[in-house]
């Protein structure tokens, strides 16, 4: 209930308080605001993925600038040299509006990535797009492109049958992003329940990590960071090691030996260091764009625990440096 009147009051603030607020989570409204960041944050070992931020769109106009964006944003971590991926939102390229467009936009994105090494993960949204998200990067598996994945969420009760068609379907080429998911789905497709998101987050990935695909960790969550790093050593992996797992994938550029940690921007910072220093992969999700007020709200206003981590942020801000 605090959680919730401190998002509430929040939500009702000017639009310069919410801007205040959003400053730790978001880069700033330019990509050379985000290459800023991420050059600072890549002197604590950390590498990165970029995600040029927009709400669902209305035009396949739109679709065209978000394309055009990330182009840009690929040069730019080619030419500054960042260890950097691309993280997408399929809606934004048309996904919703015309199929086979946005297809085409998210697959000339990745050849173009692919030319470059470069990965690209596939965000995902809500359960309205949970099956497309999925089959874009089925399809484009299929067409050779293996340089994108996608993101599995623990809470939906799908998703343990996700991981299994998926390995499948591509086998050790897999790739997640895993992570308890902000979208507050409904109970019938949906855990609601703090414990049940947090240990069904966990059995995905243990069972991702079992089923031999790479593993992006994406939790601020200590239980299921600790729960992550008992699995890992039980399976025989950790930093610094080729991965052990026989039916594991093939090495690929910027990642780590079948796993790695991901976490926002301006949350866990000592978690994350602490990890890096421990040899651990860690990778930071740098949001970036114009849209930073509707991504902030939209935030708040799908999860409204994030209520108590602004108040944290505010009274207790040694506890959550960047």
């Amino acid at each position: 209930m605090l959680s919730k009147l401190i998002v509430g009051i929040t939500l009702r603030m000017p639009r310069w308080f919410v801007r205040w607020v959003s400053r730790r989570y978001v880069a700033g409204t330019t990509l050379d605001d985000a290459v800023s960041v991420m050059k600072r944050l890549e002197s604590e070992g950390a590498c990165f993925t970029i995600d040029v931020l927009g709400e669902e769109i209305s035009s396949m106009d739109e679709a065209q600038y978000f394309l055009d964006e990330y182009v840009r944003v690929m040069n730019a971590i080619v030419e500054h040299k960042l260890d950097s991926n691309l993280s997408i939102k399929p809606t934004a390229f048309g996904l919703l509006i015309d199929k086979e467009k946005g297809m085409a936009n998210i697959e000339s994105l990745v050849r173009q990535a692919a030319a470059h090494d470069m990965f690209v993960r596939l965000d995902m949204e809500d359960h309205r797009v949970t099956t497309e998200t999925i089959q874009v990067v089925l399809d484009l598996h299929q067409k050779g492109l293996t340089n994108v994945g996608t993101v599995l969420q623990g809470r939906l009760h799908r998703t343990p049958n996700d991981i299994e068609n998926v390995a499948l379907a591509i086998g050790p080429n897999a790739d997640y992003r895993i992570c308890k998911g902000i979208y507050l789905e409904p109970e019938d497709i949906a855990y609601t329940t703090r414990g049940d998101i947090r240990s069904k987050t966990n059995e995905a990935i243990r069972m991702a990590l079992e089923h031999g695909a790479y593993v992006g960790i994406a939790s601020h969550d200590v239980p299921v960071v600790d729960y992550t790093l008992k699995t890992l050593d039980e399976l025989n992996m950790g930093p610094m090691n080729t991965d052990p797992r026989k039916n594991a994938g093939p090495e690929r550029n910027g990642k780590g030996p079948g796993y790695e940690f991901q976490m926002l921007l301006g949350v866990r910072g000592p978690m994350r260091r602490k990890l890096t220093k421990a040899g651990h992969r860690t990778r930071v999700y740098i949001p970036y764009g114009e849209k930073w007020y509707e991504y902030s709200i939209r935030r708040l206003q799908e999860n409204p625990t994030i209520g108590l981590q602004i108040a944290k942020a505010f009274l207790m801000p040694w506890t959550n440096r960047p």
